[in-house]
This record gives structure tokens, C-alpha cells and sequence, in this order.
């Protein structure tokens, strides 16, 4: 298990569906970064993303390789890389599609605030 405020690794199906459960038993944002080994805008995003986390330990980071996860990505319709997912209470609240930092940082304050 991650330490709080950090970005944790999803690797197994299991894994993806306990977060899941979790974050649907409480109003906790959900951030899920969805990436891939290969994608230059999730490596250039990743480092962003981990600082944003530290600073928000009370917003849960979610980090899905789409290739390790493929059933996963499939089931949340994810098409392009890097895809985030803001999710409360199980539904999706917002979306990011691309290595948009600031995009991203608004969203997440967005969400995270409220």
C-alpha cells in the first residue's frame, strides 16, 4: 500500500475494484491516471502529478497502465493517453484527456474543494 498522498500503482483487477469500493463508500475524490510505458506526455505528466499529490493527501491518486489493465481501461472507455478520471461516489465527475497541466491542476482543484 502507497503512503497517504501519493500516486498508487493499480497492477491487478482486485486492486482496481477495492479502490473502487472504497472511494464509493465515501465523497473522496478520486484521481485515476490513466498511462502507458510508452507515452511521452504521461512520463512528461507523472512527476507533475506526484507533487500535486503530496500537497492533497485528503484526494486519492490512482495510476492504471493501460496495457497491464486493458479490461480495466476498456471498461472506462479510455482512448487516449494520458486519460484522467476524476470520480466520486463510483461515478465520473470529470474528465482530462492529455498531458494538460494546467488543465489538470484546475480540475483537481476543482473537484478536491468542493
Amino acid at each position: 500500500m502507497a503512503e497517504e498522498g501519493q500516486v498508487i500503482g493499480v497492477h491487478t483487477v482486485d486492486e482496481w475494484k477495492g479502490h473502487l469500493e472504497k472511494g464509493n463508500n465515501s465523497d473522496k475524490l478520486i484521481v485515476v491516471d490513466f498511462t502507458a510505458s510508452w507515452c511521452g506526455p504521461c512520463r512528461f505528466i507523472a512527476p507533475i502529478l506526484a507533487e500535486i499529490a503530496k500537497k492533497l493527501p485528503h484526494v486519492t491518486f490512482l495510476k492504471v497502465d493501460v496495457d497491464e489493465l486493458k479490461t480495466v481501461a476498456e471498461e472506462w472507455e479510455i482512448e487516449a493517453m494520458p486519460t484522467f478520471l476524476f470520480l466520486k461516489e463510483g461515478k465520473v465527475v470529470d474528465k482530462v484527456v492529455g498531458g494538460k497541466k494546467e488543465e489538470l491542476q484546475l480540475t483537481i482543484s476543482k473537484h478536491a474543494a468542493a
